[in-house]
Protein backbone atom coordinates (compact mmCIF):
# COMPACT_ATOMS: atom_id res chain seq x y z
CA UNK A 1 0.00 0.00 0.00
CA UNK A 2 1.27 3.48 -0.86
CA UNK A 3 0.70 6.58 1.24
CA UNK A 4 0.26 9.93 -0.47
CA UNK A 5 0.18 13.31 1.30
CA UNK A 6 -0.25 16.87 0.08
CA UNK A 7 3.00 18.63 0.86
CA UNK A 8 2.75 22.39 1.39
CA UNK A 9 6.50 22.59 0.77
CA UNK A 10 6.20 21.34 -2.82
CA UNK A 11 2.57 22.42 -3.36
CA UNK A 12 1.60 18.96 -4.59
CA UNK A 13 0.36 15.56 -3.43
CA UNK A 14 3.23 13.12 -3.43
CA UNK A 15 4.33 9.70 -2.29
CA UNK A 16 5.41 9.73 1.34
CA UNK A 17 8.90 8.42 1.97
CA UNK A 18 10.38 8.79 5.49
CA UNK A 19 14.07 9.28 6.21
CA UNK A 20 14.29 6.00 8.10
CA UNK A 21 12.52 2.91 6.82
CA UNK A 22 9.55 2.09 9.01
CA UNK A 23 9.85 5.17 11.25
CA UNK A 24 8.28 8.64 11.10
CA UNK A 25 9.42 11.74 12.98
CA UNK A 26 6.35 13.95 13.42
CA UNK A 27 5.87 17.36 15.01
CA UNK A 28 2.41 18.80 15.70
CA UNK A 29 1.89 22.44 16.61
CA UNK A 30 0.00 22.25 19.91
CA UNK A 31 -2.27 24.70 21.74
CA UNK A 32 -1.55 28.00 23.44
CA UNK A 33 -3.09 27.30 26.84
CA UNK A 34 -4.62 30.64 27.77
CA UNK A 35 -8.28 29.69 27.26
CA UNK A 36 -10.57 26.78 26.39
CA UNK A 37 -10.11 25.37 22.89
CA UNK A 38 -13.03 25.89 20.52
CA UNK A 39 -14.36 23.59 17.80
CA UNK A 40 -12.04 25.09 15.19
CA UNK A 41 -8.98 24.31 17.31
CA UNK A 42 -10.11 20.76 18.02
CA UNK A 43 -10.70 19.97 14.34
CA UNK A 44 -6.96 20.21 13.69
CA UNK A 45 -6.08 17.73 16.43
CA UNK A 46 -8.67 15.26 15.14
CA UNK A 47 -7.14 15.45 11.65
CA UNK A 48 -3.59 14.97 12.93
CA UNK A 49 -4.73 12.08 15.11
CA UNK A 50 -6.09 10.55 11.90
CA UNK A 51 -2.69 11.12 10.29
CA UNK A 52 -0.96 9.19 13.10
CA UNK A 53 -3.50 6.36 12.86
CA UNK A 54 -3.06 6.19 9.08
CA UNK A 55 0.73 6.09 9.41
CA UNK A 56 0.39 3.24 11.89
CA UNK A 57 -2.02 1.40 9.57
CA UNK A 58 0.73 1.66 6.96
CA UNK A 59 3.09 -0.06 9.44
CA UNK A 60 5.10 2.99 10.45
CA UNK A 61 6.40 3.52 13.96
CA UNK A 62 5.57 7.16 14.74
CA UNK A 63 7.62 9.24 17.16
CA UNK A 64 5.61 12.39 17.71
CA UNK A 65 6.24 15.63 19.56
CA UNK A 66 3.44 18.07 20.36
CA UNK A 67 4.14 21.32 22.17
CA UNK A 68 2.16 23.13 24.82
CA UNK A 69 2.72 26.87 24.30
CA UNK A 70 2.59 28.31 27.81
CA UNK A 71 4.62 31.48 27.21
CA UNK A 72 5.64 33.87 24.45
CA UNK A 73 2.64 33.69 22.09
CA UNK A 74 1.71 37.34 21.57
CA UNK A 75 -1.82 38.40 20.70
CA UNK A 76 -0.83 39.43 17.17
CA UNK A 77 0.71 35.99 16.42
CA UNK A 78 3.82 38.02 15.53
CA UNK A 79 5.98 40.31 17.66
CA UNK A 80 3.59 42.91 19.02
CA UNK A 81 0.76 42.88 21.50
CA UNK A 82 0.50 41.24 24.88
CA UNK A 83 1.53 37.70 25.77
CA UNK A 84 -1.65 35.61 25.64
CA UNK A 85 -0.78 33.88 28.92
CA UNK A 86 -0.27 37.18 30.74
CA UNK A 87 -3.54 38.46 29.30
CA UNK A 88 -5.31 35.28 30.42
CA UNK A 89 -3.84 35.69 33.90
CA UNK A 90 -5.30 39.17 34.21
CA UNK A 91 -8.69 37.94 32.97
CA UNK A 92 -8.78 35.02 35.41
CA UNK A 93 -7.25 36.81 38.39
CA UNK A 94 -4.55 34.13 38.53
CA UNK A 95 -0.86 33.94 37.74
CA UNK A 96 0.20 33.06 34.20
CA UNK A 97 1.58 29.79 35.58
CA UNK A 98 -1.81 28.90 37.10
CA UNK A 99 -3.66 29.79 33.90
CA UNK A 100 -1.30 27.64 31.83
CA UNK A 101 -1.72 24.67 34.16
CA UNK A 102 -5.52 24.99 34.24
CA UNK A 103 -6.01 25.14 30.47
CA UNK A 104 -3.32 22.57 29.74
CA UNK A 105 -5.21 20.15 32.00
CA UNK A 106 -8.46 20.96 30.18
CA UNK A 107 -6.73 20.30 26.86
CA UNK A 108 -5.54 16.89 28.03
CA UNK A 109 -9.07 16.06 29.24
CA UNK A 110 -10.43 17.07 25.84
CA UNK A 111 -7.95 14.81 24.09
CA UNK A 112 -9.20 11.91 26.18
CA UNK A 113 -12.86 12.69 25.43
CA UNK A 114 -12.15 12.83 21.71
CA UNK A 115 -10.16 9.60 21.79
CA UNK A 116 -6.97 11.26 20.53
CA UNK A 117 -3.78 9.23 20.74
CA UNK A 118 -1.23 10.74 23.09
CA UNK A 119 2.05 11.80 21.44
CA UNK A 120 5.24 10.26 22.76
CA UNK A 121 6.41 13.71 23.85
CA UNK A 122 4.12 16.52 25.07
CA UNK A 123 6.48 19.41 25.71
CA UNK A 124 5.88 22.68 27.53
CA UNK A 125 7.73 25.70 26.18
CA UNK A 126 8.66 26.76 29.72
CA UNK A 127 10.50 23.44 30.21
CA UNK A 128 12.74 24.11 27.20
CA UNK A 129 14.10 27.60 27.93
CA UNK A 130 17.79 26.44 27.92
CA UNK A 131 17.34 24.76 24.53
CA UNK A 132 15.71 27.90 23.14
CA UNK A 133 18.55 30.09 24.37
CA UNK A 134 21.05 27.65 22.86
CA UNK A 135 19.30 28.03 19.50
CA UNK A 136 19.54 31.83 19.75
CA UNK A 137 23.22 31.42 20.59
CA UNK A 138 23.87 29.32 17.48
CA UNK A 139 22.04 31.83 15.29
CA UNK A 140 24.00 34.71 16.77
CA UNK A 141 27.31 32.92 16.21
CA UNK A 142 26.34 32.38 12.57
CA UNK A 143 25.46 36.04 12.11
CA UNK A 144 21.68 35.79 11.70
CA UNK A 145 20.64 37.96 14.66
CA UNK A 146 20.67 41.57 15.75
CA UNK A 147 19.56 43.34 18.90
CA UNK A 148 17.19 46.28 19.24
CA UNK A 149 15.55 47.87 22.24
CA UNK A 150 12.84 45.23 22.73
CA UNK A 151 14.67 42.04 21.89
CA UNK A 152 16.92 39.87 19.75
CA UNK A 153 15.68 39.49 16.18
CA UNK A 154 16.29 37.20 13.22
CA UNK A 155 17.44 39.00 10.08
CA UNK A 156 15.31 37.45 7.34
CA UNK A 157 17.36 39.13 4.60
CA UNK A 158 20.17 36.71 5.45
CA UNK A 159 17.98 33.67 4.71
CA UNK A 160 17.72 33.75 0.93
CA UNK A 161 14.68 31.49 0.57
CA UNK A 162 12.63 33.11 3.35
CA UNK A 163 9.68 33.99 1.10
CA UNK A 164 9.49 30.69 -0.77
CA UNK A 165 7.46 28.50 1.59
CA UNK A 166 4.46 30.85 1.81
CA UNK A 167 5.04 32.70 -1.46
CA UNK A 168 5.42 35.97 0.42
CA UNK A 169 5.66 39.35 -1.30
CA UNK A 170 8.50 40.89 0.70
CA UNK A 171 8.51 44.04 -1.43
CA UNK A 172 4.91 44.69 -0.43
CA UNK A 173 5.87 44.18 3.21
CA UNK A 174 8.74 46.62 2.77
CA UNK A 175 6.36 49.19 1.25
CA UNK A 176 4.17 48.88 4.33
CA UNK A 177 7.07 49.40 6.71
CA UNK A 178 6.12 53.05 7.12
CA UNK A 179 3.40 51.93 9.52
CA UNK A 180 5.39 49.03 10.95
CA UNK A 181 4.79 48.55 14.68
CA UNK A 182 8.50 48.39 15.42
CA UNK A 183 10.51 50.84 13.24
CA UNK A 184 13.81 49.53 14.65
CA UNK A 185 13.51 46.31 12.69
CA UNK A 186 15.79 46.05 9.65
CA UNK A 187 13.14 44.31 7.57
CA UNK A 188 9.38 44.20 8.01
CA UNK A 189 9.54 40.37 7.98
CA UNK A 190 12.17 40.11 10.75
CA UNK A 191 10.90 38.35 13.87
CA UNK A 192 11.79 38.18 17.53
CA UNK A 193 13.76 35.23 18.82
CA UNK A 194 13.93 36.54 22.37
CA UNK A 195 11.86 39.46 23.71
CA UNK A 196 13.02 41.72 26.52
CA UNK A 197 10.72 42.55 29.40
CA UNK A 198 9.92 46.26 29.18
CA UNK A 199 11.16 48.32 32.19
CA UNK A 200 7.59 49.21 33.18
CA UNK A 201 6.18 45.71 32.55
CA UNK A 202 5.34 43.19 35.27
CA UNK A 203 5.48 39.60 34.02
CA UNK A 204 4.92 36.27 35.77
CA UNK A 205 7.02 34.42 33.21
CA UNK A 206 10.48 35.79 32.47
CA UNK A 207 14.08 34.62 32.54
CA UNK A 208 17.44 36.30 32.74
CA UNK A 209 18.97 36.79 29.31
CA UNK A 210 22.48 35.25 29.14
CA UNK A 211 25.07 38.00 28.81
CA UNK A 212 26.75 36.33 25.83
CA UNK A 213 23.56 36.91 23.85
CA UNK A 214 23.54 40.62 24.58
CA UNK A 215 25.47 43.37 22.83
CA UNK A 216 26.26 44.96 26.18
CA UNK A 217 26.67 42.86 29.32
CA UNK A 218 23.85 43.69 31.74
CA UNK A 219 20.94 42.07 33.54
CA UNK A 220 18.02 41.94 31.14
CA UNK A 221 14.92 39.83 31.77
CA UNK A 222 13.14 38.33 28.81
CA UNK A 223 11.08 35.51 27.33
CA UNK A 224 11.15 33.42 24.13
CA UNK A 225 9.45 34.17 20.86
CA UNK A 226 6.63 31.83 19.89
CA UNK A 227 8.39 30.66 16.71
CA UNK A 228 11.63 29.89 18.53
CA UNK A 229 9.86 27.53 20.92
CA UNK A 230 8.64 25.06 18.29
CA UNK A 231 12.00 24.83 16.51
CA UNK A 232 13.89 24.25 19.76
CA UNK A 233 11.51 21.58 21.04
CA UNK A 234 11.26 19.76 17.69
CA UNK A 235 14.98 19.65 16.96
CA UNK A 236 16.12 18.89 20.50
CA UNK A 237 13.98 15.73 20.56
CA UNK A 238 13.59 14.62 16.94
CA UNK A 239 16.78 16.00 15.40
CA UNK A 240 17.46 18.66 12.75
CA UNK A 241 15.16 17.19 10.09
CA UNK A 242 11.58 16.05 10.64
CA UNK A 243 9.61 13.78 8.36
CA UNK A 244 6.31 15.64 8.84
CA UNK A 245 5.34 18.94 10.46
CA UNK A 246 1.63 19.75 10.84
CA UNK A 247 -0.42 22.84 11.62
CA UNK A 248 -3.19 25.13 10.40
CA UNK A 249 -3.06 27.13 7.17
CA UNK A 250 -2.88 30.30 9.25
CA UNK A 251 0.57 29.13 10.40
CA UNK A 252 2.01 29.15 6.87
CA UNK A 253 2.88 32.84 6.27
CA UNK A 254 4.35 33.66 9.69
CA UNK A 255 4.84 30.89 12.24
CA UNK A 256 5.97 28.06 9.98
CA UNK A 257 7.89 30.36 7.64
CA UNK A 258 9.83 31.63 10.65
CA UNK A 259 10.38 28.12 12.01
CA UNK A 260 11.94 27.11 8.70
CA UNK A 261 14.18 30.18 8.56
CA UNK A 262 15.63 29.85 12.05
CA UNK A 263 15.87 26.06 12.06
CA UNK A 264 17.57 25.71 8.69
CA UNK A 265 19.88 28.65 9.38
CA UNK A 266 21.00 26.97 12.60
CA UNK A 267 21.38 23.40 11.34
CA UNK A 268 22.20 23.87 7.67
CA UNK A 269 19.67 21.11 6.91
CA UNK A 270 16.09 21.03 5.68
CA UNK A 271 13.77 21.39 8.68
CA UNK A 272 10.93 19.14 7.52
CA UNK A 273 10.48 17.09 4.37
CA UNK A 274 6.67 17.22 4.46
CA UNK A 275 4.36 19.96 5.72
CA UNK A 276 0.62 19.29 6.19
CA UNK A 277 -1.88 22.06 6.89
CA UNK A 278 -5.56 21.86 7.73
CA UNK A 279 -8.05 24.45 6.50
CA UNK A 280 -10.24 26.68 8.65
CA UNK A 281 -13.53 25.69 10.25
CA UNK A 282 -16.28 28.28 10.05
CA UNK A 283 -19.40 28.38 12.24
CA UNK A 284 -22.67 28.96 10.43
CA UNK A 285 -20.69 30.25 7.48
CA UNK A 286 -18.76 32.88 9.46
CA UNK A 287 -15.31 33.09 10.98
CA UNK A 288 -15.01 32.05 14.63
CA UNK A 289 -14.66 35.17 16.75
CA UNK A 290 -15.21 36.27 20.32
CA UNK A 291 -17.46 39.14 19.22
CA UNK A 292 -19.88 36.70 17.59
CA UNK A 293 -19.77 34.29 20.53
CA UNK A 294 -19.46 31.33 18.17
CA UNK A 295 -16.29 29.79 19.55
CA UNK A 296 -18.10 26.73 20.88
CA UNK A 297 -16.16 24.49 23.24
CA UNK A 298 -16.59 20.79 23.97
CA UNK A 299 -18.40 21.87 27.14
CA UNK A 300 -20.84 23.88 25.01
CA UNK A 301 -21.51 20.85 22.82
CA UNK A 302 -22.16 18.68 25.88
CA UNK A 303 -24.70 21.20 27.17
CA UNK A 304 -26.54 20.81 23.86
CA UNK A 305 -26.58 17.02 24.23
CA UNK A 306 -23.66 16.11 21.97
CA UNK A 307 -20.66 13.99 22.89
CA UNK A 308 -17.05 14.60 21.89
CA UNK A 309 -17.27 11.54 19.62
CA UNK A 310 -20.28 13.08 17.86
CA UNK A 311 -18.01 16.02 17.09
CA UNK A 312 -15.21 13.72 15.97
CA UNK A 313 -17.59 12.16 13.45
CA UNK A 314 -18.59 15.63 12.26
CA UNK A 315 -14.95 16.61 11.63
CA UNK A 316 -14.14 13.38 9.80
CA UNK A 317 -16.94 14.07 7.32
CA UNK A 318 -14.79 16.78 5.68
CA UNK A 319 -11.33 16.56 4.14
CA UNK A 320 -8.65 18.27 6.18
CA UNK A 321 -7.72 20.61 3.32
CA UNK A 322 -11.31 21.75 2.68
CA UNK A 323 -12.97 24.57 4.57
CA UNK A 324 -15.46 23.16 7.07
CA UNK A 325 -18.71 24.67 8.31
CA UNK A 326 -19.99 23.88 11.79
CA UNK A 327 -23.61 24.19 12.79
CA UNK A 328 -25.61 22.33 15.37
CA UNK A 329 -27.78 20.96 12.55
CA UNK A 330 -24.68 19.54 10.86
CA UNK A 331 -23.51 18.14 14.17
CA UNK A 332 -26.91 16.48 14.69
CA UNK A 333 -26.58 14.79 11.29
CA UNK A 334 -23.13 13.50 12.29
CA UNK A 335 -24.57 12.21 15.56
CA UNK A 336 -27.29 10.32 13.65
CA UNK A 337 -24.63 8.78 11.44
CA UNK A 338 -22.61 7.67 14.47
CA UNK A 339 -25.74 6.29 16.17
CA UNK A 340 -26.44 4.19 13.09
CA UNK A 341 -22.90 2.84 13.07
CA UNK A 342 -23.24 1.94 16.74
CA UNK A 343 -26.46 0.08 15.99
CA UNK A 344 -24.56 -1.98 13.43
CA UNK A 345 -21.74 -2.55 15.93
CA UNK A 346 -24.26 -3.88 18.47
CA UNK A 347 -25.22 -6.65 16.03
CA UNK A 348 -22.04 -8.50 16.92
CA UNK A 349 -23.55 -9.38 20.31
CA UNK A 350 -26.75 -10.72 18.76
CA UNK A 351 -25.28 -12.98 16.13
CA UNK A 352 -22.78 -15.08 18.05
CA UNK A 353 -24.61 -18.31 17.32
CA UNK A 354 -26.00 -17.43 13.92
CA UNK A 355 -23.35 -15.40 12.17
CA UNK A 356 -21.70 -17.21 9.31
CA UNK A 357 -18.07 -18.19 9.83
CA UNK A 358 -15.40 -18.14 7.14
CA UNK A 359 -15.41 -21.89 6.69
CA UNK A 360 -19.23 -21.96 6.44
CA UNK A 361 -19.36 -19.53 3.55
CA UNK A 362 -20.25 -21.16 0.25
CA UNK A 363 -19.28 -19.65 -3.06
CA UNK A 364 -22.82 -19.27 -4.38
CA UNK A 365 -24.87 -18.01 -1.42
CA UNK A 366 -25.89 -14.42 -0.71
CA UNK A 367 -23.83 -13.90 2.42
CA UNK A 368 -22.48 -10.39 2.87
CA UNK A 369 -18.75 -10.01 3.21
CA UNK A 370 -17.40 -6.88 4.87
CA UNK A 371 -13.78 -7.86 4.67
CA UNK A 372 -13.10 -5.81 1.53
CA UNK A 373 -14.34 -2.68 3.32
CA UNK A 374 -11.49 -2.78 5.83
CA UNK A 375 -8.82 -2.57 3.16
CA UNK A 376 -10.77 0.09 1.26
CA UNK A 377 -11.01 2.31 4.36
CA UNK A 378 -7.23 2.27 4.87
CA UNK A 379 -6.67 2.87 1.15
CA UNK A 380 -8.93 5.94 1.25
CA UNK A 381 -7.06 7.37 4.23
CA UNK A 382 -3.75 6.60 2.52
CA UNK A 383 -4.88 8.89 -0.30
CA UNK A 384 -4.06 12.16 1.49
CA UNK A 385 -6.25 11.35 4.52
CA UNK A 386 -9.50 11.17 2.54
CA UNK A 387 -11.74 10.78 5.59
CA UNK A 388 -14.96 11.61 3.74
CA UNK A 389 -14.34 8.74 1.31
CA UNK A 390 -13.51 6.41 4.19
CA UNK A 391 -16.83 7.25 5.86
CA UNK A 392 -18.67 6.68 2.59
CA UNK A 393 -17.13 3.21 2.36
CA UNK A 394 -18.39 2.39 5.85
CA UNK A 395 -21.88 3.72 5.04
CA UNK A 396 -22.04 1.54 1.93
CA UNK A 397 -20.90 -1.56 3.80
CA UNK A 398 -23.26 -1.00 6.73
CA UNK A 399 -26.24 -0.22 4.48
CA UNK A 400 -26.17 -3.88 3.46
CA UNK A 401 -26.84 -4.91 7.05
CA UNK A 402 -29.89 -2.73 7.67
CA UNK A 403 -32.33 -5.14 6.07
CA UNK A 404 -30.30 -8.33 5.95
CA UNK A 405 -30.92 -11.46 7.94
CA UNK A 406 -28.30 -11.92 10.61
CA UNK A 407 -27.61 -15.38 9.23
CA UNK A 408 -26.27 -13.76 6.05
CA UNK A 409 -23.75 -11.55 7.83
CA UNK A 410 -20.10 -12.57 7.61
CA UNK A 411 -18.94 -12.76 11.23
CA UNK A 412 -15.22 -12.31 10.71
CA UNK A 413 -15.80 -9.49 8.22
CA UNK A 414 -18.01 -7.54 10.66
CA UNK A 415 -15.47 -7.85 13.45
CA UNK A 416 -12.64 -6.88 11.13
CA UNK A 417 -14.34 -3.78 9.80
CA UNK A 418 -15.25 -2.65 13.34
CA UNK A 419 -11.64 -3.13 14.40
CA UNK A 420 -10.47 -1.08 11.42
CA UNK A 421 -12.92 1.75 12.09
CA UNK A 422 -11.87 1.97 15.72
CA UNK A 423 -8.18 1.81 14.87
CA UNK A 424 -8.00 4.34 12.02
CA UNK A 425 -11.02 6.58 12.62
CA UNK A 426 -10.98 6.41 16.42
CA UNK A 427 -14.77 6.34 16.81
CA UNK A 428 -14.77 3.71 19.57
CA UNK A 429 -17.70 1.78 18.12
CA UNK A 430 -16.99 -1.35 20.13
CA UNK A 431 -16.16 0.21 23.48
CA UNK A 432 -19.35 2.31 23.36
CA UNK A 433 -21.58 -0.67 22.49
CA UNK A 434 -20.96 -3.36 25.12
CA UNK A 435 -23.24 -6.35 25.32
CA UNK A 436 -26.42 -5.94 27.38
CA UNK A 437 -26.75 -7.84 30.64
CA UNK A 438 -28.60 -11.12 31.14
CA UNK A 439 -31.68 -9.37 32.51
CA UNK A 440 -31.99 -7.37 29.32
CA UNK A 441 -31.56 -10.46 27.19
CA UNK A 442 -34.24 -12.26 29.19
CA UNK A 443 -36.67 -9.37 28.65
CA UNK A 444 -36.06 -9.57 24.89
CA UNK A 445 -36.78 -13.33 24.94
CA UNK A 446 -40.00 -12.71 26.92
CA UNK A 447 -41.04 -9.98 24.50
CA UNK A 448 -40.49 -12.26 21.51
CA UNK A 449 -42.58 -14.94 23.22
CA UNK A 450 -45.37 -12.40 23.80
CA UNK A 451 -45.24 -11.39 20.13
CA UNK A 452 -45.40 -15.03 19.04
CA UNK A 453 -48.51 -15.39 21.21
CA UNK A 454 -49.90 -12.12 19.77
CA UNK A 455 -50.00 -10.65 23.27
CA UNK A 456 -49.37 -7.12 22.01
CA UNK A 457 -50.03 -5.42 25.33
CA UNK A 458 -47.36 -7.50 27.09
CA UNK A 459 -45.02 -7.03 24.14
CA UNK A 460 -45.41 -3.25 24.38
CA UNK A 461 -44.90 -3.30 28.15
CA UNK A 462 -41.66 -5.23 27.83
CA UNK A 463 -40.51 -2.92 25.03
CA UNK A 464 -41.09 0.10 27.29
CA UNK A 465 -39.25 -1.59 30.16
CA UNK A 466 -36.26 -2.17 27.90
CA UNK A 467 -36.41 1.43 26.70
CA UNK A 468 -36.30 2.65 30.30
CA UNK A 469 -32.98 0.81 30.54
CA UNK A 470 -31.68 2.55 27.41
CA UNK A 471 -32.31 -0.36 25.03
CA UNK A 472 -34.37 -0.03 21.85
CA UNK A 473 -35.80 -3.17 20.27
CA UNK A 474 -36.37 -2.98 16.53
CA UNK A 475 -38.54 -5.54 14.75
CA UNK A 476 -37.40 -6.55 11.26
CA UNK A 477 -38.72 -9.08 8.73
CA UNK A 478 -35.94 -11.37 9.96
CA UNK A 479 -36.58 -11.01 13.67
CA UNK A 480 -35.91 -8.51 16.46
CA UNK A 481 -32.63 -6.72 17.04
CA UNK A 482 -31.63 -4.35 19.82
CA UNK A 483 -29.54 -1.21 19.94
CA UNK A 484 -28.75 1.50 22.45
CA UNK A 485 -31.22 4.37 22.73
CA UNK A 486 -29.94 7.75 21.61
CA UNK A 487 -30.85 10.98 23.35
CA UNK A 488 -32.29 13.81 21.28
CA UNK A 489 -29.93 16.81 21.42
CA UNK A 490 -31.06 20.36 22.07
CA UNK A 491 -30.65 22.53 18.96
Amino acid sequence: MTLQLHNTLTKRTELFTPQQEGKVLLYTCGPTVYNYLHVGNWAAYIYWDTLVRTLQANHYNVERVMNITDVGHLTSDADDGEDKLEKGARREGKTAWEVAEMYAEDFMNGMEKLGLLLPHHITKATDFIPQQLDLVRILKEKGYTYQISDGIYFDTAKFATYADFAGLDLEAQKAGARVEFNPEKRNASDFALWKFTAPDEKRDMQWETPTDLLDVASIVMGFPGWHLECSAMAMSILGPTLDIHTGGIDHIPVHHTNEIAQSESASGQIFSNYWLHNNHLKVNGTKISKSLGNGYTLQDLAEHGFSALDYRMFVLQSHYRSEGNFSFENLAAAKNRLDHWRAIAALRHQTHDTLQHDDDKSSDDNSISLQAASQAIVEALSNDLNTSEALHIVDTAFAQLDTASLTRVHQHGLKEVLDTIDEVLGLQLQSTTPDIDDDGKQLIVQRQRARDEKNWAESDRLRDELLSDGIVVRDTPHGSVWEYASTTPTL
